[in-house]
């Protein structure tokens, strides 16, 4: 398929680059930030531009990886083209094209990405939608050119998918931030830490989460808990301390 990009952040960029290895043409790449545009064009043999009204009208797809705020305000501003668009949002519904697009859809990996950090593409997630069978063929079709583990998924339940991955992703990196702070206080390093985050990672690939949980809260050790807390010097941390161990007790019952 010839594609175009809108965006060219660190979804797009994994994703244009899997897709351009899969023998798609990849022909160009819209970013407000030429040098961004740039960056991702050169990668992928595309066109860089950085105005939205200079978009190319004659390809099979354009996809939209933009932030999901700015996401509505993008689409506004598309000129008039053929082929589907697609956005690859987790949070946003399939209808945000519908009054100025008539084929459209959705395909939403289901990964972390960062621009340097390389990935085997063919084992993520994608998440298909389209506005009618004969789109969602189309895009299940390309994805299925990339990932070998293609599903088709309605936006409501992809909205739940979004919001376990931010509670199994987002909000457990951002526990490892807090805790590296604490111990970086110490001139303990964060490295110490890793054999035992792998191995909580490790143990959920082969048993239930609930069944996984350890430590003082599962146990309710009010005495450790407590020493925990006075060694806490940030409310917000102690705040989280509090509400995680009450929940992680509290799920176990």
């Amino acid at each position: 398929m010839r594609i175009v990009f809108i965006g060219s952040g660190n979804v797009a960029t994994h994703l244009a680059v899997a897709l351009k290895a899969s023998g798609n043409e990849i022909i160009q790449v819209y970013s407000r930030t030429f040098e961004n545009a740039k960056i991702l064009a050169v990668k992928t043999g595309a066109v860089p531009v950085n105005d939205i009204g200079s978009i190319f009208c004659d390809a099979d797809l354009y996809i939209f990886s933009v932030k999901d705020d700015a996401l509505p305000i993008v689409i506004s501003q598309m000129p008039r083209t053929n082929g589907i668009w697609a956005h690859t949002a987790g949070s946003v519904p399939l209808n945000v094209f519908s009054l100025f697009k008539e084929k459209y859809g959705v395909i939403y990996p289901l990964q972390t990405f960062s621009k340097d950090r390389g990935l085997n593409f063919s084992e993520i997630p994608l998440f298909i939608e389209g506005d009618s069978d004969d789109t969602t063929r189309t895009l299940v079709g390309l994805a299925k050119t990339i990932s070998t583990n293609v599903q088709y998924l309605p936006g409501y339940k992809r909205l739940y998918l979004h919001l376990a991955a931010v509670f199994a992703c987002n909000f457990a990196n951002h526990m490892y931030a807090l805790a590296s702070d604490i111990i970086s206080n110490e001139d303990i390093q964060f490295d110490i830490l890793k054999p035992l985050i792998a191995e909580t990672a490790a143990k959920v690939m082969e048993m239930q989460p609930v069944a996984a949980q350890t430590g003082p809260a599962i146990r309710f050790d009010e005495k450790v808990m407590k020493k925990h807390l006075e060694l806490i010097t940030d409310p917000m941390v102690k705040e989280i301390y509090s509400l995680l161990s009450k929940s992680i007790h509290i799920h176990s019952l």
